[in-house]
């Protein structure tokens, strides 16, 4: 069984694939600093005035979190969008079945 869909080995395939994933980036920073700004506002209105490492500390916490999950995320639907899943031997398998 061969699949003819193109996969990251193809450059204008690949180009048009890692652009995606950066516009995917792109809107999720969008988002994290939303998230940054909404849990900057509930802290603010929980506790009062916040502390410059309080603030940091939220903004590297909330920030990190959301960029690092959507990035694992949005690789793992690159590989699986580009074929790269598919590719993968299985040794697991009996070669006689």
């Amino acid at each position: 069984m061969t699949d003819d869909r193109p996969d990251l080995s193809d450059p204008e395939y690949a180009r048009f694939a890692w652009r995606r994933y950066r516009k995917l980036m792109a809107w999720m920073a969008l988002a994290a600093i939303i998230a940054i700004g909404a849990a900057l506002a509930y802290l603010r209105l929980s506790y009062g005035p916040l502390s410059i490492h309080m603030i940091i500390a939220t903004v590297l916490g909330v920030g990190l979190s959301v960029l690092l999950g959507t990035a694992l995320m949005g690789l793992v639907f690159l590989s699986s969008g580009t074929g790269h899943d598919e590719k993968i031997q299985d040794f697991s398998k009996d070669e006689n079945e």
